[in-house]
């Protein structure tokens, strides 16, 4: 798990392409400090395995599904990322509950000013925006950020100066593809929801007595 908190920006410093994956390796500074091989790191918010550690560096295995769905895909050399350790249960929780796993990416349609926030509009897809919800949390390349507005094509997020400084959206153009996670506890609520979901067709449902009305008398609405 993560907290969507960036700690430090790296680079690219080479990578190995095959077919649907790769093995990259990122320099890179204060995420080391106390990683061992094995360990988890997010890069732009994507959960990788640190599989060999060196002197101000560490590599890291992109497999096929990782490839498919995040913007990871897109690498290259001196590439900058967003870079964050994996949680302990002693850190402080400044973001919000991040696992890592990316929903799918969307794409930067345009960066605007309101005094000194900066505003970033990105399209994504209707999978995607059914978890954004206005005042909601989302963490775009590994970024807990909150989401200011959201329609049927595309929502915002507000960066302060020092997120757009200490992070690499400070870079991001308009047509840079980002990546997505949205906040899981949208996601299990769905699901208890489904009650056509069940992981067998040849299993029957379990009883679901979850529902607005008991979630309301219980306080949780």
């Amino acid at each position: 798990m993560f907290t969507g908190i960036v700690e430090e920006i790296g680079k690219i410093k080479n990578i190995i392409k095959g077919a649907e994956w790769l093995n990259i390796l990122i320099s890179c500074n204060t995420i080391l400090e106390g990683t061992k091989i094995g360990d988890s790191i997010a890069v732009n918010g994507v959960c990788l395995t640190a599989t060999d550690i060196g002197e101000a560096w560490f590599s890291a295995h992109i497999m096929p599904e990782t490839y498919r769905s995040t913007s990871l895909s897109n690498s290259c050399m001196g590439s900058s990322v967003n870079l964050e350790r994996a949680l302990r249960l002693t850190d402080r929780l400044g973001g919000h509950m991040v696992s890592g796993h990316i929903d799918g990416t969307g794409t930067i349609k345009s960066i605007t000013t309101e005094r000194s926030a900066i505003i970033i509009t990105i399209e994504a897809s209707a999978e995607i925006l059914k978890y954004i919800i206005h005042k909601g949390s989302v963490c775009i390349d590994g970024t807990s950020l909150t989401i200011v507005h959201v329609d049927n094509t595309c929502f915002k997020v507000s960066l302060i100066p020092h997120t757009a400084s200490y992070t690499i959206l400070g870079e991001k153009r308009a047509g840079n593809l980002v990546n997505i996670e949205c906040d899981v506890v949208g996601k299990y609520i769905e699901k208890l929801f489904d009650k056509s979901y069940q992981l067998d067709s040849n299993v029957q449902p379990a009883k679901r007595d979850i529902s607005i009305d008991l979630l309301r008398r219980n306080g949780f609405l």
